[in-house]
């Protein structure tokens, strides 16, 4: 008969929904309970929205708790006598009294090829500092952020036009799809956790959504990697003359050389060209506040933007 490892996940957002579906559906995993953040409001309306990790529970019909901090969860952890526990984008820091309960350690999975990008924004990163690679690790925790032993890397290849939104997605299915095997693996003990190498660490602070605020004197190249690593959020936007904000959505750099100051807009062909610090941007989608999302061509029939400089 196969050992089925008792396990409690810890989760909240999207992200975790993939690695909770496959434990769940794994015949070596029995899920004893789910941890995640609390219900909040959100939308126009702040209608109270349960997390994506606890709408997944509720209809497994697997227990959910959601301690305001998780420490006063610990002897809680402690009387379900957990082999593991599964950590995913929870949102709090573990103590190390919680850390040291679960036979097996507690497991983490994170959205980076560690030591690169430890902390919360590791997603938008590599699109930022235009990386060749990202992926994804399994790892030990310890009491510090990011730092433990790795169990197990798998990495995948960046094109120069992905968007967090579409990264996001693969990270979160390229987790789920190692995760059993790694955590079978480790259990029997067939592979051995290995320290990070320190002294190549890098951080990364949570965004703000001050972050997505154009500033049209910097290069075309830097400005096309912040709208691609910050959507969908916070998004990238500017003003308008009348102060109405203007979300881009989607852009690429232009192989149009007409000299343009950074922030003049110019309508060519179809196309909204925007200037920059070095080289123009061509709008794809963008967005006035208030208004759908458009795309650049249905954008210009209903808006005169020609010759404007944005803010």
């Amino acid at each position: 008969m196969t050992k089925k490892y008792t396990t409690i996940f810890l989760g909240t957002p999207e992200f975790a929904v993939p690695s909770l579906k496959e434990l769940i559906k794994s015949p070596s995993f029995s899920v004893l309970a789910v941890f995640t953040q609390k219900d909040k409001a959100k939308g126009r309306k702040l209608a109270v929205t349960a997390s994506p990790v606890k709408k997944l529970a509720q209809k497994e019909n697997i227990p959910i708790y959601q301690p305001e901090k998780i420490k006063e969860a610990k002897d809680l952890i402690k009387n379900l006598k957990p082999d593991l526990l599964v950590v995913v984008a929870y949102g709090q820091i573990l103590p190390e009294e919680i850390l040291n309960i679960p036979k097996y350690k507690c497991i983490n999975v994170h959205a980076s090829l560690l030591p690169l990008y430890r902390g919360a924004s590791c997603i938008s990163a590599p699109i930022l500092n235009n990386d060749k690679y990202t992926g994804v690790t399994i790892m030990e925790m310890d009491k510090g952020m990011d730092t433990g032993n790795i169990i197990r890397q798998e990495k995948i290849k960046l094109d120069g036009q992905v968007s967090a939104g579409e990264l996001h997605d693969k990270l979160a299915k390229l987790g789920a799809d190692i995760l059993i095997p790694s955590l079978l693996d480790y259990c029997q003990g067939k592979i051995k956790s290995k320290k990070q190498e320190d002294k190549k660490a890098t951080y990364v602070k949570l965004t703000k959504k001050t972050d997505g605020k154009i500033n049209w004197q910097e290069p075309a190249y830097i400005i096309d990697r912040k709208i691609r690593a910050y959507q969908p959020w916070p998004g990238t936007y500017c003003q308008l003359n009348n102060n109405q904000t203007l979300k881009i959505l989607e852009a690429q750099i232009s192989d149009d050389k007409q000299a343009l100051k950074p922030g003049e807009v110019k309508i060519k062909n179809n196309q909204i060209l925007i200037g920059t610090g070095q080289a123009n941007l061509t709008i794809l989608k963008l967005q006035k506040s208030g208004q759908k999302p458009l795309k650049a061509q249905d954008f210009i029939l209903g808006n005169n933007l020609d010759a404007k400089i944005l803010k």
